[in-house]
């Protein structure tokens, strides 16, 4: 992949995000989303082989009923705040969290916990090996500029 559609992605990724506080504001939003999506979407389940191409546009409605079905039913609180976009009107990058992997609520991690599932209109990359690359591939680089 092209470094610079890479560097897109995890720019994209660490950008500006506005959460989905409430239930009534994600069932709005995925109303909206639905209404104006179409085969240019990539849907990425963070941990796995980033997809190569985009899914067709009944492939993406599946799955967007499919993860709302699912974070209502685990997500057992009386608001939503684990699904963030830059856009509530025109997305173009939505994060949803896994309810089962939420990590630390509150506070500083060092590694904060990567979203369960990400779409996009641009190609991902394996996030956690661009964001956390491994030790002994930071220690060799990290001495040179001590």
């Amino acid at each position: 992949m092209d470094t610079s559609v890479q560097q897109a992605y995890l720019d994209a990724f660490k950008g500006s995000f506005t959460s989905l506080m409430r239930w009534h504001h994600l069932d709005e939003f995925w109303h909206t989303f639905k209404n104006q999506a179409d085969d240019g979407w990539y849907v990425y389940h963070v941990g796995d082989t980033p997809p190569e191409s985009p899914v067709d546009k009944d492939k993406l409605v599946t799955f967007i009923d499919e993860v709302d079905a699912l974070l209502h039913k685990e997500h057992d609180e009386d608001y939503c705040g684990i699904v963030y976009t830059d856009s509530k009107e025109t997305p173009s990058y939505v994060k949803i969290f896994d309810p089962n992997n939420l990590g630390v609520s509150c506070g500083y991690s060092e590694k904060p916990p990567l979203p369960g599932w990400i779409l996009s209109r641009i190609p991902p990359v394996e996030l956690e090996e661009a964001l956390y690359p491994p030790n002994n591939r930071r220690s060799w680089w990290q001495r040179i500029f001590e």
